[in-house]
């Protein structure tokens, strides 16, 4: 049954179990971890589409779903909690014959073809749910209106270096994809797929159902449904994205990301009141500093309490730091406790773990090793005992 149209649907990926972030995801998936002192990743795309006027919105889980549908909740504190449009949690589900598990992105928007119908849109908006990045959708779609595209990839020019780590798009003069290389060892260009993808639906559908109907495929849009539509001519073109834009998915890259917020240069702004990011957020008490506390260049979000000293730091809610205890370039997830003379550097602190007395994790490292930091990482709810040692580039806890 169709109801109110809409021009464009978003579906939202966000079932990825996310393993290169260990202990940080054994129970959650990877866009529902916590960033930025009182969000969680998934808070980025969700304010995107709400910024960019997309009030419509299939969020597709399937890996550890339950924080994350718990938190989405009716999808009020985005604004999508609507009578037309809103928010809608989507994982696998039975059928009337079988049901299956989502096999890959481009499968997981075809077990959902009937939502999208329901609203008969002529354009259909992927992302993901995993990404940190603050981007007008609206623009890209008037950018593919004006293209007469059939597809429209948002990119972005990454260091040649970096190049072989994506989907590399090259392209004419006036963005036109006439080729699509998946992970290239020696890329041609350095304009890389964001993941980001506004296809026209009824094109879009017809590829899905036909690559459903493939063996083979691996019912992926990079592998699959892009790789295919280059092949049949469609039009097809690259969306220049300029900006700050962050695939969280590995430790060292979350730990950057954290590294940026505190940066007045990395480009990452949270305090943009033209493009704020919205989050479910627990009701606690203001922070509080103690007169033994030093604080500097650091977040400390609400119902914190802080009698150490902090430096260059990310701190969430709920969370304390007792008296001498010393807080350096770390991030220190909720209710997280890092007690009295303990020590913490270049770290990720878990939510809801201890950190006894004395304790060491972690080393003050001067530069990354092979392009990553070395970060020690606590898993959620572990306890370093009173005095132990956590060194760089440990992971300590967790299944």
């Amino acid at each position: 049954m169709k109801i109110n149209q809409k021009e464009c649907v978003a579906m939202l990926l966000a079932g990825g179990q996310g393993t290169r972030l260990g202990v940080l995801t054994n129970d959650v998936a990877k866009p529902a971890v916590p960033f930025g002192a009182k969000y969680r990743i998934i808070d980025f795309t969700l304010s995107n589409c709400v910024n960019s006027g997309i009030d419509t919105i299939g969020v597709l889980t399937q890996y550890r779903p339950f924080e994350l549908h718990q938190y989405i909740g009716n999808g009020q504190p985005w604004d999508l909690d609507r009578l037309s449009g809103g928010i809608y949690v989507l994982p696998p589900f039975m059928r009337a014959k079988s049901g299956e598990w989502y096999k890959g992105t481009a499968n997981a928007i075809y077990q959902n073809i009937d939502f999208i119908d329901r609203y008969d849109p002529e354009y259909v908006l992927i992302l993901s749910g995993d990404h940190i990045y603050k981007m007008d959708y609206s623009k890209m779609l008037k950018f593919h209106k004006g293209n007469n595209a059939d597809c429209t990839i948002a990119v972005l020019e990454v260091p040649i270096e970096e190049a072989p780590r994506f989907g590399i798009m090259n392209t004419k003069d006036d963005g036109a994809i006439y080729e699509f290389e998946e992970k290239p060892k020696k890329p041609k260009s350095t304009k890389a797929s964001m993941g980001i993808y506004i296809f026209n639906w009824q094109k879009l559908k017809q590829y899905l159902i036909e690559d459903e109907s493939e063996k083979s495929s691996q019912n992926d849009f990079g592998k699959n449904i892009i790789p295919a539509m280059l092949k049949n001519g469609e039009r097809m073109f690259a969306y220049p994205f300029e900006g700050y834009w962050k695939d969280v998915g590995t430790i060292s890259s979350l730990w950057e990301a954290h590294m940026d917020i505190l940066s007045a240069t990395a480009g990452l702004n949270l305090n943009d009141r033209n493009w704020r990011i919205y989050a479910r957020n627990i009701a606690e008490p203001p922070h509080f500093v103690g007169f033994n506390a030093t604080v500097k260049n650091s977040i400390i979000s609400e119902g914190c309490v802080v009698d150490g000293t902090v430096e260059n730091s990310v701190i969430f809610h709920g969370s304390v730091v007792g008296k001498g205890a010393k807080i350096y370039d770390s991030i220190i997830m909720p209710s997280a406790e890092i007690a009295e003379g303990a020590e913490v550097r270049h770290a990720i602190i878990g939510w809801d773990a201890v950190i006894e007395k004395g304790a060491k994790v972690g080393e003050t490292l001067a530069a990354p090793v092979s392009g990553e930091w070395e970060i020690a990482v606590v898993a959620p709810g572990y306890t370093v005992k009173e005095g132990e040692v956590i060194a760089a580039n440990q992971m300590i806890g967790g299944n």
